[in-house]
């Protein structure tokens, strides 16, 4: 069953993308539409898509599209149950690269399941579907199905989803990249947490330099009276990362030892290099680089899909390597203790070709 939920709807050089945002607290907006669906553009700027100051935060659920097909008869390929595992050192232009597909539907060509976390009592303030991928690799995917996808919420059946704004489209470093979206605010707010499956994501597969990839992000904003003031604060665009991108918060009220988290959806990241960082500095404060066990500072668009802390959310299938699709969130550690009213987030690319999706931060604040 697939029931529309709304209208129809590319090594890198040096440059920088700054946006900056000024909060009121006590307000919220969610960026409306800034042209038709059905266009592409071959660069979107960051821009800010929603702000709020309120009890809560940001939850997630991700998934890739594609991974590597397993193949005895091909020596040259690393081993790829092995790759997947991140056992070996591996990315995706070193294989031959196939569709996930997880559901029992003969007619999508892929699918993957990711878990969306809610804490108790929250309710649902703003979400979002982010949907990537390559069109080129061993073959060449018409880009006319880049606005459209399948999603089922937990327990349900599919529905055609349909991009609400202008879908990045850019051919760069071999290959053929775009984004779109898509708010869902009033699905996850009904359906709540669970396992959400996207479908019919418009990727290539096959084997090239550049790789084959694909994923998919639903970010969530969520108010809840347990949890402490913050700022929860949304970013999206699309283009390819020319070096440096900028995000900056001015007018922020962060207390002493305040906390935070960030979260980053990028695509064709590849594991094992160095060159690619996420930082931010704080008033008064130098760079800092956001990095964990499974991101290290100088290689963190290295395709995972990771949270902090001990547990993990549910994904199907749960690969450790993506093979170039990232989305991950980080805790800003300790550097907030100070305090102060400005933060700013820096994206470093000085590898292959890749492109930054969207980022989202919450923040303590007075």
């Amino acid at each position: 069953m697939r029931n529309p939920l709304g209208p129809p709807l590319r090594r890198a050089s040096v440059s920088a993308l700054t946006l900056a945002a000024i909060w009121a607290p006590g307000t919220a907006r969610a960026a409306a539409p800034t042209a038709p669906p059905s266009p592409e553009a071959p660069r979107i700027p960051f821009a800010e898509r929603y702000h709020v100051v309120q009890r809560g935060g940001f939850a997630r659920a991700a998934n890739a599209s594609v991974s590597c097909r397993a193949r005895a008869d091909d020596p040259s390929e690393p081993p790829c149950p092995a790759a997947r595992e991140g056992r070996v050192p591996a990315a995706n232009g070193n294989f031959d690269m196939s569709y996930v597909d997880v559901d029992d539907d003969p007619h999508t060509y892929n699918s993957s399941r990711a878990e969306l976390r809610l804490p108790e009592g929250s309710r649902v303030t703003y979400a979002r579907l982010y949907w990537g991928g390559n069109l080129l690799a061993g073959e060449q995917k018409p880009a006319g199905d880049n606005a459209r996808v399948l999603i089922a919420e937990p327990g349900g059946q599919y529905k055609e989803l349909l991009a609400d704004t202008v879908v990045g489209h850019r051919a760069a470093g071999g290959a053929d990249a775009f984004q779109a979206s898509a708010e869902i605010t009033d699905l996850v707010r009904s359906s709540g947490p669970g396992l959400w499956t996207v479908g019919q994501l418009n990727a290539a597969m096959g084997r090239s330099g550049s790789g084959a990839w694909g994923g998919w992000t639903l970010v969530v904003a969520y108010e809840n009276p347990a949890e402490p003031l913050r700022t929860l604060a949304l970013w999206d665009g699309f283009d390819s990362l020319d070096g440096a991108a900028e995000v900056r918060l001015n007018g922020l009220r962060i207390p002493r030892g305040a906390h935070g988290r960030v979260g980053l959806v990028a695509y064709n990241g590849d594991r094992g290099g160095t060159g690619d960082s996420l930082t931010y500095t704080t008033a008064g404060c130098g760079s800092v680089p956001l990095a964990d066990s499974a991101d290290p500072a100088d290689d963190v668009l290295n395709s995972t899909i990771n949270d902090p802390g001990p547990v993990r959310a549910r994904r199907e299938p749960a690969y450790d390597n993506t093979l170039g699709y990232d989305s991950d969130v980080f805790d800003l550690g300790t550097a907030l203790a100070q305090g102060g009213d400005q933060l700013t987030f820096r994206l470093v690319s000085q590898r292959d070709a890749a492109w930054a999706g969207a980022l989202f931060a919450a923040v303590d604040v007075q």
